[in-house]
């Protein structure tokens, strides 16, 4: 059995370029579908947010009555740690779900992008999905780079956050970050599954990749 460290949004809103405060949080396919995929296969999950703050999911995300309802049965997730007083290297892999709520806290939160840094070096699983590649973007190397450059990797896409209707409205989008920061970033068609696997990074473009991203952690973990 592997104890494996889900990192959560702690906010329920993401501030967009005009200022408007826009109800948000984490995606629950993406944390409930994963959560399901590794406990089935015997593995233990804990779950970490900046400041302790108790998840919200995205009221968009829950229309879905069997997401909806296996997200309520899941008592970790109301149950999380400071994500401060975390260390990677208690947990045998890490995996952050998306949701626009990362793309406000994770993306420049320095406990985060220091967890990050940590997991990546250490070669212990790391998976990632949809808006969760935000985290990315507050890891740093002690030159004050990305550790995450040169590493093949995917993430919503700015043809889903268009099609989303609120590419006009972000203050940035995910996909121009991440290939600012160096990565080189696969684009697979928008709302299809599609994930990528570089070394011991798992990465998946959209909700319906969690499963794949989910499947991937299993398989380096069996390595």
């Amino acid at each position: 059995m592997a104890d494996i460290l889900f990192v959560l949004t702690g906010t329920d809103v993401w501030t967009l370029n005009d200022g408007t405060k826009h109800p948000t949080g984490f995606w629950a396919e993406e944390a409930v579908v994963p959560y399901q995929v590794l406990t089935a296969a015997g593995h233990r999950v804990t779950v970490a947010t900046p400041g302790g703050a108790v998840p919200v999911a995205d009221r968009a995300s829950l229309t879905d009555p069997e997401i909806a309802a296996a997200l309520e049965a899941i008592a970790e997730f109301r149950q999380p740690l400071v994500l401060a007083e975390v260390d990677p290297a208690d947990y045998d892999a890490v995996f952050y779900p998306g949701g626009h709520g990362p793309m406000e806290d994770l993306a420049v939160d320095a406990d985060s992008g220091r967890l990050l840094t940590k997991a990546l070096a250490s070669g212990r699983p790391l998976g990632v999905v949809c808006h969760g590649p935000a985290a990315l973007l507050a890891a740093r190397t002690e030159d004050g780079g990305s550790p995450f450059a040169g590493y093949r990797l995917t993430g919503f896409t700015n043809a889903e956050e268009t099609q989303a209707g609120l590419a006009d409205r972000a203050p940035w989008l995910l996909q121009d970050r991440l290939v600012a920061l160096g990565a080189d970033f696969e684009e697979g068609e928008p709302w299809a599954p599609h994930s990528v696997v570089d070394r011991n990074l798992v990465t998946g473009q959209n909700p319906a990749s969690s499963a794949l991203v989910a499947t991937g952690l299993l398989e380096l973990l069996k390595a």
